[in-house]
């Protein structure tokens, strides 16, 4: 599975980003799909997670009530809306695919994409 995200960008505090997660592969279906971020000097940390089939979504409580991710099996896409965004929202933002396993994890996905930059000015 090749993963490309976009649609990252520079924003002011409060405003909205779409970032989209375009996947190659036929199986993409099968795959849990999740948004990790890392901030400069951070650690990259988990953002959100959507099933295979769209059942079970998880998020960072920081995010709660701001961010929605989705997908769309069709398309081979997962989406990540991202609303109310905060100076410390700030950071690459990167897709991934996995199998199984917590979906907490960096180690539970096995694909990664190359990250987009999200920047949120105060």
């Amino acid at each position: 599975v090749q993963l490309q995200a976009s649609g990252g960008g520079l924003v002011q505090a409060g405003g909205s980003l779409r970032l989209s997660c375009a996947a190659s592969g036929r199986t993409f279906s099968r795959y849990v799909m999740g948004w990790f971020r890392q901030a400069p000097g951070k650690e990259r940390e988990f953002v959100a997670a959507i099933s295979w089939s769209s059942g079970g979504t998880y998020y960072v409580d920081s995010v709660k009530g701001r961010f929605a991710i989705s997908r769309d099996n069709a398309k081979n896409t997962v989406y990540l809306q991202m609303n109310n965004l905060r100076p410390e929202d700030t950071a690459v933002y990167y897709c991934a695919a996995g199998y199984g396993g917590s979906v907490y994890y960096t180690s539970s996905y096995g694909y990664w994409g190359q990250g987009t930059l999200v920047t949120v000015s105060s």
